[in-house]
């Protein structure tokens, strides 16, 4: 990767740039590739096809760097660089984030919408299962206030189940988070998250994507994504994931990039555990509270340990019930109570919203 020039870029420069951001199969290797050779986008827009095609790149590419199509989305983001809030943040520019940096393929640039100098804040990716059960994400959102609250800026990448749950449960204790999609930041997708990436914004964090602004959701964008949450990011916690859970792949790009990966046991009968299991025993670290993580984490400045652990084990039906969901009579049984001392006890954890009874079983609810 070429060494920071900390110096401005031209507009034509700045309009180069995004003309290669926009070009078919380049990608972000190739679009480097093309910087060590010529040393800027401008001369590598300019320089002729032959060059190109002696750096292996796709002939498609070379015919697309001039066509109407490239030059009317490069102005279109430029037009959109132009309204509050928005920003491009470049590999080679000031402001760009320094734990990203350090990866082994960054993404040359990054669109962001809200505040970009949280990106450079210490950071926890917290990610699992789209389809995460109750108490995965009232574990998800307990974890994720207490980070906050400990001064960490919470990752994630939007999508349904654990992802939203991190987000919303930072927003809802003051703190910060950042989004970052696997399509482009007008494409934004899944588009039932949508409110909750214009709270992020509103409320001083942030949505990002390496991506063209109107790209779209394909398949293969989204592992590219992961890399950047895990390389953003200090370490990463696995709330529940399934062994084939894309969270399984950030967590491997996270060790490969010198992060702590970082996973909350489950039960072995639940399928969403069987990925974090997996995570524990190939070496990650169990976690059961935050002090778990935060122990690792003591150089960090501005961060402080929340007065409260992110899961309460104060009531023996709750021990229970976070190891693994029961019927009430289950819980008679493992406890020695009586059913009506147990049914009286539910009651009083299901007033406190300290659990929840769905489907016959009785559920923790750690938020």
């Amino acid at each position: 990767m070429p060494c920071p020039e900390n110096s401005p870029i031209s507009p034509a420069e700045l309009e180069a740039r995004l003309r290669l951001h926009c070009l078919p199969e380049l990608g972000q290797r190739r679009y480097l590739k093309l910087f060590e050779a010529f040393g800027s986008a401008s001369k590598a827009l300019s320089a002729p096809a032959n060059a190109w095609r002696s750096l292996g790149l796709p002939a498609c590419c070379a015919e697309a760097r001039r066509s109407p199509l490239v030059r009317d989305s490069a102005q279109h983001a430029l037009a959109w660089l132009e309204r509050e809030g928005q920003h491009l943040l470049m590999f080679d520019q000031p402001g760009y984030p320094a734990l990203l940096a350090e990866i082994s393929d960054p993404p040359p640039l990054l669109f962001v919408a809200g505040d970009p100098t949280i990106l450079e804040k210490p950071q926890l990716a917290m990610v699992g299962s789209r389809r995460a059960s109750r108490p995965g994400m009232d574990t998800a959102a307990a974890f994720s206030r207490s980070l906050a609250g400990a001064g960490f800026v919470i990752t994630s990448g939007l999508a349904l189940g654990i992802d939203a749950a991190a987000h919303q449960a930072a927003l809802d204790v003051g703190g910060q988070t950042i989004g970052v999609l696997g399509t482009g930041l007008e494409k934004f997708y899944p588009q039932r998250n949508r409110r909750l990436a214009e709270m992020m914004i509103a409320q001083g964090s942030a949505v990002i994507s390496e991506f063209p602004l109107d790209a779209g959701p394909h398949a293969g964008n989204f592992p590219r994504r992961n890399r950047i949450i895990s390389g953003l990011s200090l370490g990463v916690l696995v709330v529940e994931a399934s062994v084939a859970s894309g969270s399984l792949i950030t967590a491997r790009l996270a060790a490969e990039q010198g992060r702590e990966v970082y996973a909350i046991p489950g039960s072995i009968h639940h399928p969403v555990a069987r990925g974090c299991h997996q995570l524990i025993r190939d070496g990650a670290v169990l976690v059961e509270t935050i002090e778990h993580i935060l122990e690792g984490l003591r150089g960090w400045q501005n961060l402080a340990v929340p007065a409260q652990p992110a899961v309460a084990l104060d009531h023996p039906l709750l021990c229970l019930l976070i190891a693994a969901p029961h019927t009430s009579e289950a819980l008679a049984d493992a406890c020695g109570w009586t059913l009506p001392k147990v049914l009286a006890a539910l009651t009083e954890l299901e007033m406190d919203g300290r659990a929840v009874c769905e489907g016959g079983r009785w559920f923790a609810r750690l938020s």
